[in-house]
């Protein structure tokens, strides 16, 4: 029967089809790579998500997350992508949490409950939990490296964590996995050498934070504030959702890779 996903399945067969619907995803960080990762997902059929950000939706988030337009400002980013997700998909279950995911909250999250997890969040201790949670669960999981302060994302790559080079989040989380003995991780990573922002406290949140009152984690607590650009993170969320679908359905040569 003709529905929002036949085209998909022209590609991938009712099989595969079904295999998606049933598939439970975690995604943890829904900015501007993780909202796009959502995004895909949703639009391929995957039945349920967990989606997890502490976050409001900021008017410096409009230049490059997919839930942030001038009416979504101020308002919490899994409450957004939920409501996306649902216009897109009404029969998926989403489960919100709003909050930071960090060794304190682990044990909150029952991760062999989830197909796949993808780590999209910013700081090195949360991803760092996040690949020993879901390596201890046996759960696939993928890790994307930094896209900030990048313009070229055909410099974006998958590969091993211990493979890459370049990306100096990279280059940190190889020397904290090797050191907890994690043999293997699937990541997305950029080669392009990352840019210095331009520093001009005109247009900076450093200067001119419009933060809510009461926000914990924001932007201006970073020792450094990345540019970014509409084209980058977006890129990197499609090309780990795409990852993700081939390796649920079990096709393509990244089945498998744990």
């Amino acid at each position: 029967m003709l529905n929002q996903f036949s085209r998909t399945e022209l590609l991938l067969g009712k099989e595969v089809m079904e295999r998606l619907s049933k598939a439970h995803v975690a995604v943890f960080g829904i900015g501007g790579v993780g909202g796009y990762v959502v995004e895909a997902l949703a639009r391929s059929g995957i039945g349920a998500f967990d989606i997890v950000d502490d976050d409001k939706v900021c008017l410096t988030n409009l230049n490059r997350q997919i839930i942030a337009t001038l009416d979504t400002v101020g308002r919490y980013k899994v409450e957004v992508m939920k409501e996306r997700i649902l216009s897109i998909n009404p029969e998926a279950v989403v489960n919100t949490h709003q909050c930071f995911y960090l060794p304190e909250n682990a044990q909150e999250f029952d991760f062999t409950s989830y197909d796949y997890v993808i780590d999209a969040v910013d700081t090195v201790t949360a991803k760092i939990e996040l690949v020993l949670r879901a390596k201890e669960s046996g759960t696939p999981v993928i890790s994307c490296m930094g896209t900030g302060n990048k313009l070229n994302p055909t410099q974006l790559e998958i590969a091993d964590i211990y493979k890459t080079s370049v990306c100096p989040l990279a280059k940190v989380m190889r020397k904290e996995l090797r050191k907890r003995n994690v043999k293997s991780l699937k990541v997305l990573y950029s080669k392009e050498e990352p840019l210095t922002p331009i520093d001009d406290m005109a247009v900076s949140c450093r200067e001119h934070c419009i933060c809510p009152p009461g926000t914990v984690h924001k932007c201006t607590s970073r020792r450094a504030i990345p540019g970014s650009v509409s084209f980058v993170p977006p890129a990197a969320g499609l090309i780990i959702a795409s990852e993700v679908i081939k390796d649920i359905a079990g096709i393509g040569a990244g089945a498998g890779f744990r």
